[in-house]
């Protein structure tokens, strides 16, 4: 939960900044202790409305009022919110990124989520792309419900992506390969390459809706099921009970 990213090493803002300036970029490598080597294809993160994922595209159509857009990258869901005529705030920690929104006529900032001098209201907090993965570790979930209530509206709301993972060890004939005794299974680590650019590692969280669904109701927010996803994913929207 750094405050912002150190700009040599933060692969991704560079990445974005030169497919945006070169209409092309190299590849934005990803590594983990869990997985092998992958890859995330620049030119995603400027998708259209239309390229989207069905869940992204919902919570785009369900965003209302003021905006926050969370971890927004090269802010191509807040240029679809803007198309609605509504306000939006995009944060991201990453220099590069914030620089290449603002170009692009987005009201961007480079802010944590969990910075509390930013005491802002929204009646939408949107986090695509499982942005939710801020969190970290579940233990942090507490912290991050409150935060939430600190910046919604009376009547706001939070749409977010995620997805259950445990797909990922499931057997052939079914069973669970996880190690109970490691954390919950969503739990990961990741760091990025970009060029030369070494990113430092971070936690990063995958949640299933039914933990998700728990822990919000254990601190006083409501979860609802809005879409399932096509691959173990799904949108889910939370608001804060009255």
């Amino acid at each position: 939960m750094n405050s912002t990213t150190n700009i040599t090493k933060d692969p991704m803002g560079h990445a974005i900044r030169e497919y945006y300036r070169m209409g092309k970029a190299a590849k934005l490598r990803v590594f983990s202790s869990q997985f092998y080597e992958d890859e995330i294809p620049v030119a995603t993160l400027f998708r259209s409305f239309e390229e989207m994922p069905p869940q992204e595209q919902e919570a785009i159509r369900r965003c209302s009022g003021r905006v926050l857009d969370v971890g927004a990258g090269s802010g191509c869901h807040s240029l679809e919110i803007m198309k609605k005529g509504l306000e939006v705030v995009a944060i991201d920690i990453s220099e590069p990124s914030v620089e290449v929104m603002k170009e692009r006529g987005i009201d961007a900032r480079i802010i944590n989520f969990f910075d509390k001098t930013f005491d802002e209201k929204f009646d939408t907090i949107l986090m695509a792309m499982n942005g939710i993965g801020i969190v970290g570790k579940i233990e942090h979930l507490p912290e991050f419900f409150m935060r939430v209530k600190q910046l919604l509206t009376t009547d706001g709301q939070v749409l977010l992506d995620s997805s259950d993972i445990r797909y990922i060890f499931e057997n052939e004939d079914g069973s669970l390969d996880i190690d109970l005794a490691a954390g919950y299974y969503g739990e990961l680590d990741y760091r990025m390459q970009y060029r030369g650019i070494k990113g430092e590692t971070f936690d990063w969280l995958y949640i299933d809706f039914e933990t998700l669904s728990m822990y919000a109701e254990q601190c006083g927010l409501m979860c609802e099921k809005c879409i399932d996803g096509e691959h173990y994913d799904y949108l889910a929207r939370l608001t804060v009970k009255r």
